[in-house]
This record gives structure tokens, sequence and C-alpha cells, in this order.
């Protein structure tokens, strides 16, 4: 894969909307263009009012296009919310070449056998990810392209959302005026970002714990096994410490960001007089509060609000792992990362309720302008860009042709499928 074209990704969050541009290759992401607005219409990672979310994701993608220089006419977007589900599938086929080479055909073939699950018709499939393939009973093979054989197995994890959801986002983004070429799970985009190779493939669970979300994505073996959405998030710790502190949700959050940030050690005359001041006060004088609030026991803040809301996440979190059956098959532990992850005492306390290595996950592999978003807070946004970088786009057919939108059809699978039948007739 070389560098390419531009891909635009939009991570659409409850809290904020995040588009970058970049040029993406093998080894990196190369950032153009970031923008960043608070995020209206959206509750819980899905869209409650159409005109306030096109508001929000229009100025989002104007700011990066702007910074980048480029326009955006064809985005990856990102999807959540508690309507995510998972499942595993397998799906079996016979080799069709006589010789018994097994060839790329072969291998959508199986997908599209694993594909077929029955589904209400108020879901939709949004992503089968392939996890490993059996070739005549030998398990174990992640590419089968080239080998011999007659059976083709394979077992695939299968993402699925709700499909008013995936409609009213759509709609959003036709009125915004640009083309989606895939909506993503941002669970799955933040573990492309934030996870190391060798995390995959030991196992690792995965937590983007956004405002109002937090999306798990559960690796064995390299692949993913299981994905699912909480509805609780950081807002919810916001909103703790609004009422603890009976101040605005804006001052809350002012507050709680206020004790995220690295401590510097302020030395003072007293302090040089071997006078310690008290460290348990925290001064908030600086922050420009609305309600006067000026000095507030830290003690009280992190030991009193905010531990006990983040030790109801994680222990949400263990019983989640619990019910995906992968509970010990995960020796990376747990990496925590979106904007979530910046919370004073997160990692302390994921370790303590759910006994496993814990760390902060940021997304690697980027240059450009990366300034503002070498944080665990963009990792979904950057795994939409690598995402993107992988996918051919579906939407324009071999020779330049265009297809038609109409309306309400979903045609994503159509090109493919006519590209695989004009193949098909080709010697």
């Amino acid at each position: 894969m070389t560098e390419g074209k531009p891909v635009v990704a939009v991570d659409i969050g409850t809290s904020k909307v995040v588009t970058i541009i970049a040029k993406v290759d093998e080894e990196s992401v190369n950032v153009m263009g970031v923008s960043e607005v608070r995020a209206g219409g959206i509750k819980k990672g899905q869209i409650v009012d159409i005109e306030e979310a096109v508001l929000s994701i229009n100025s989002s993608i104007e700011g990066s296009e702007r910074m980048a220089g480029l326009s955006a006419s064809h985005i990856i977007a990102s999807v959540g919310g508690s309507h995510i589900e998972s499942q595993n599938s397998r799906g079996v086929v016979a080799v069709s070449q006589p010789q018994g080479e097994i060839s790329p055909a072969d291998i959508t073939r199986v997908i599209e056998a694993a594909r077929a699950i029955s589904l209400p018709s108020s879901r939709e499939i949004i992503h089968v990810l392939p996890r490993t393939y059996t070739v005549d009973g030998q398990e174990g093979i992640k590419d089968p392209v080239g080998m011999t054989g007659v059976r083709l197995e394979v077992e695939t994890h299968i993402v699925t959302a709700g499909s008013t959801s995936l409609r009213n986002m759509e709609k959003a983004f036709s009125e915004v005026g640009v083309d989606v070429d895939a909506i993503v799970f941002g669970g799955y985009a933040s573990s492309l970002s934030a996870l190391t190779d060798t995390e995959r493939e030991l196992g690792v669970v995965l937590v983007d714990l956004g405002a109002g979300t937090t999306e798990i994505s559960i690796y064995v073996e390299g692949s993913v096994a299981y994905s699912s959405v909480l509805p609780i998030g950081a807002r919810h710790i916001t909103n703790d410490l609004a009422i603890g502190l009976r101040i605005s949700l804006e001052s809350a959050e002012k507050v709680k960001l206020h004790l995220s940030r690295p401590k510097k050690s302020i030395v003072t005359e007293d302090s040089l007089l071997g006078k310690e001041q008290r460290s348990d006060d925290l001064d908030l004088s600086n922050l420009g509060l609305a309600e006067q609030l000026t000095k507030v026991s830290q003690k009280t803040l992190v030991d009193g609000i905010i531990r006990p809301r983040l030790n109801e996440i994680f222990t949400m979190v263990g019983l989640e792992i619990k019910k995906s059956g992968y509970g010990g098959q995960t020796p990376s532990g747990l990496v925590v990362t979106g904007g979530g992850g910046r919370t004073v005492g997160v990692v302390d306390c994921a370790k303590r309720m759910l006994a496993m290595p814990v760390r902060i996950g940021t997304p690697q592999n980027m240059k450009g302008i990366i300034d503002e978003i070498q944080d665990s807070a963009y990792s979904t946004v950057v795994g939409l860009a690598m995402y993107g970088g992988g996918i051919e786009t579906l939407s324009s057919l071999p020779f330049g042709v265009k297809m038609p939108q109409i309306a309400n059809v979903n045609l994503s699978g159509v090109p493919k499928k006519i590209i695989d039948l004009i193949k098909s007739f080709i010697p």
C-alpha cells in the first residue's frame, strides 16, 4: 500500500467530533489536517438531533479541510453506542480450482458464507473480520491464499449495529455533502492505532473510555474475538463532581482535567524553610470557575467522588470480559484509551479491580501535524485513518464508472459483486 490519496476520518463521539485528513502508508499516518469541535445532537454515541449533529460534523470537517488545504468528498466514520453487538461465525466452502489451489475468490466466498447469519431486520452487519482459516482440518492459518486444499473454513468475528443509528448517521453525512466509504466500530478503530502487534498476538482487552460510552474490544491470538459497548463513560465522573461540589458541568469538567494534569512540584519559601504546605488542598483559583470555588480537598475529590465511579466502570468491564468467555486468554492485560484515559487514578483503579496489567494506550506511528493528537482521546480517529488506508474505495466501478446514489438503498456491497462477476468471465 503506497502513500496514496488522502483519507478523511471522522470520529463522532458523545463530547467531541474530530476530523483528521491524513495520507496513510504501511509505516505511518501522515496527518495533514486536524479539527476538533464540541459535539451537538449526540448522546451516548448516537445521533439524537440530526440538525445539531450536521452543524458539528460540518464545522469539524471544514476546519480540517482548511488546515490541510484539501476538500473532503469521501470519509470514513466511526459508530458507537450500546446498540453495537458482536458474535462469532464459521463459514465453509469447497475450493473452486480443480488443482486445489486457494485463490482470493475462495477467500471472498468463504467470508460471504460466514456472513450468512440470521439477523433481525432492525440490525445490520458492519464488520466481518476473519480470525483464522482452516484448510482440510489444518487450523490456525492466517492467510491461506496459494495453499492447496479441498475444504476451506473460516472463523469470523461479526459486528452488527442498529439500522436506525446507521440510517441517522448516513442522513447526517448526506446533509453535510460527503460520501461515507466505511462505517467502523469505534472500539475496533482504537485498537488499530493504540495496540502493539505483540499485545494483539498474546491477547489483550482494549477499553475505549469515551464521554458517554465505554467500548470494549478483546483480542485473542492476533484477532478480534469480542466487541461490545457499555452505556457508561467519563461524563458520569464529571456529573458526580458537579453534584458533589455543587458546581456546573462546565466547571466540573475543568476541575477533572486540572486533576489529571501532571503536577509540578512548586518550590515555595515555606517549603524551603521546611514548612510543608498541606498537599491535600487543591488550588483552583487559576481555573476561573464561575462559582468562585478556590480550594478543595484533593483526597475528597479523588477518593470520595472519582474513584467510586471508576470502580463501577471497571467492575462492569470485568463482567463484560467474563461474559465474553475470553477472561484467561488475555495475558497482555488491559489497554485503556479514549478521553477517559486521562482521568486521574484510572490505571491504579483498573489494576485493582481487574487484577491484570494496565497501561494507557495512545495512537502510534504518526507524523505530520501531530502535536494536538498525541493523546489517548484521539486513538479512534487515527485508527479510522489507518482503516481507511487499507480499503479500496468501493464507490467507483472499473473503467471509471461511478455508482449511482439511490436514496435509502445501501449499495456498498454491490460494486464488489459486479467486479467479481466481471472477473469470473475473464479467463
